[in-house]
């Protein structure tokens, strides 16, 4: 009989393949195996490279969006100027010492660094709580550094420390060994720094728009953020802050926690009408009951008021008279004058909404432009802004390029009554803006100017010849009477609303006598209608130039003193608990 044949053992486990026969086969499969296995081995690396990376880059983003977040909670309190002065001092110093003590921290501490940050994250909205209390002990030089130096600058340490630790598994061994080694500090700052200048304007645009978007609401998402990423039984110590932000921390903007306000200014016979946060600032409307008046506050100015002890007949009594000031320029006496019910108005800022009032209720037809849609939502509800108007919520910069020569002498009359709060916003004072309100200004029209400046100060001057610079006749007035000399040794300011008023021909700025009409049946109006304390244009210095958009920084270098005499104004005007409890 015939050998039997062996039954076949069937494919192999390795793909159903058969063995190899011969030689080359045998090679060509060990390189196929090994081909695999370098597949396997660059695709763990790649996956465990990818978690070093991806954890690297959400610590950086979360430290560079709470340092934002940070420098919008102190604004309330120091005003957006001071709050900036030396924010980058304190966090360039964090980043310096963070990257350079991680290992110390390591050896020291007795558990992962990582692990305190969301303790130090939901911590942070607590200990501001406290620290914007003993603000006016601070001062706004300092109060801001002190504040940050408290609660920001150990979250950017630990989270900088924690950066570095993770970056020690990175492979740099692609790169060249002379920048291997400082290639992640450098590569994590440039990341922090970009997403730290794109985070602002996102949260700039998205803020207030919810409780969980503002500026408290903000601070503890990104606790929770922390938490996430750091898991530990050390979150349990974080109860106590959760705690005191659900239900002591006044500046959650919440109804409770605005409940629990009022209660406590009641007290002092304050009360908080409405509030809010938007992208100008955090805004709010407040009664005073015993002197009897309303006002309207961003951050850490006003934006005008009224009384409301006397009774409104045609328009509000404004408690400022700044802004019954600029109602005179209908009082400008020009040729060929067109009557109030045939005249046009522009007006750029709105505040409490007092000269733009005022103008329609002569009948005048007001197109008013502001930027922020909270201003002018809180002007109609809270300050009886009429509705007989035409609203323009836009930047005016980019609403007066778009246009301008649609609107080429359209207006009879323009007011320019932007918030400063300290510091101009510098595109709408530059040659460039004020060239384009001329270009909208009727041939015998008139523009008034509300300027708040510190004759101690270049800006005004500056300001003031850049004006003169493109209209060719004007007078230039201060709301009130001017400081003794003594007076502006002793506190080194003399700061004001400085209120300009000029036309498009050489003649000279007259202003006819009121009549009872031009009254609007308003005291506050009767006294201070007409400007009388005239400011010589020897007060400015003509050799400091005009204003450029290229030249901007010709202001921007004087923000920081006139922001904090600012601050220094606005805290006689209020009391220092209602800036502080916002």
């Amino acid at each position: 009989m015939p050998p039997r044949k062996q039954p076949s053992k069937g494919p192999s486990k390795a793909g159903g393949k058969k063995p190899p026969e011969t030689k080359e086969d045998f090679e060509e499969e060990l390189k196929l195996l090994a081909g695999q296995a370098k597949e396997e081995t660059w695709a763990n690396w790649a996956a465990q490279q990818g978690i070093v990376y991806g954890k690297a880059l959400t610590l950086i983003a979360l430290m560079a969006v709470y340092a934002n977040v940070s420098l919008l909670t102190l604004s309330p309190v120091y005003g957006q100027i001071a709050a900036t002065r030396l924010h980058q001092r304190v966090v360039w110093s964090a980043l310096f010492v963070g990257w350079g003590a991680n290992i110390a921290l390591r050896r020291v501490l007795p558990l992962k660094t990582i692990t305190l940050l969301p303790l130090v994250a939901a911590y942070t909205p607590m200990a501001q709580f406290f620290l914007f209390q003993v603000s006016e002990t601070f001062g706004a030089h300092l109060g801001p550094a002190i504040t940050e130096g408290l609660t920001l600058f150990p979250l950017v340490v630990l989270s900088t420390a924690c950066v570095a630790d993770v970056l020690e598994e990175a492979d740099l061994s692609g790169l060249p060994k002379s920048i291997a080694g400082s290639a992640p500090g450098l590569g994590s700052y440039a990341l922090y720094k970009f997403i730290e200048k794109n985070s602002m304007h996102q949260l700039i645009a998205q803020i207030g728009k919810s409780v969980l978007q503002t500026r408290v609401g903000l601070e503890l998402v990104l606790a929770s953020a922390y938490s996430v990423m750091a898991r530990s039984k050390l979150l349990a110590w974080a109860i106590p802050a959760i705690v005191h932000a659900a239900f002591y921390n006044t500046h959650l903007i919440t109804p409770m926690a605005t409940g629990s306000l009022n209660s406590t200014l009641q007290a002092s016979r304050w009360s908080i009408v409405d509030r809010g946060e938007s992208m100008t600032g955090y805004i709010s409307v407040l009664n005073n009951h015993q002197d009897g008046y309303r006002v309207m506050r961003c951050d850490h100015s006003l934006l005008g008021g009224e009384w409301t002890k006397f009774p409104r007949k045609i328009v509000a009594e404004p408690i400022y008279s700044v802004f019954t000031q600029l109602e005179a320029v209908r009082l400008v006496q020009i040729p060929n004058k067109a009557p109030d019910n045939k005249a046009k108005a522009l007006n750029i800022g709105l505040g409490i909404g007092t000269t733009p009032s005022a103008l329609i209720a002569h009948g005048i037809d007001t197109t008013i432009v502001e930027i922020d849609p909270m201003v002018y939502d809180f002007a109609k509800k809270y300050f009886g802004l009429p509705l007989n108007h035409t609203a323009v919520i836009q930047d005016a910069i980019s609403w007066s390029q778009s246009n301008k020569d649609a609107l080429h002498e359209n207006y009879d009359y323009i007011v320019h009554d932007v918030f400063t709060g300290g510091a101009e916003p510098i595109p709408l004072f530059t040659d460039e803006f004020l060239s384009s309100l001329k270009h909208m200004l009727k041939p015998n029209g008139v523009i008034a100017i509300n300027y708040a400046g510190d004759f101690t100060l270049p800006p005004l001057g500056i300001v003031m010849n850049t004006i003169k610079e493109v209209f060719p006749s004007c007078r230039v007035f201060r709301e009130g009477e001017p400081p003794s000399a003594e007076t502006v040794e002793e506190t080194g300011r003399d700061f004001d609303n400085v209120i300009v008023f000029c036309t498009k021909t050489d003649e000279k700025v007259t202003f006819r006598e009121p009549k009872e009409a031009d009254y609007l049946q308003s005291l506050a109006r009767r006294a201070f209608l007409l400007p009388k304390h005239e400011v010589d244009e020897s007060a400015f210095s003509a050799d400091v130039g005009i204003l450029r958009v290229n030249e901007t920084e010709k202001l921007a270098e004087w923000h920081d003193q006139s922001a904090l005499g600012h601050w220094a104004v606005m805290r006689t005007v209020v009391p220092n608990y209602i800036w502080q409890n916002w």
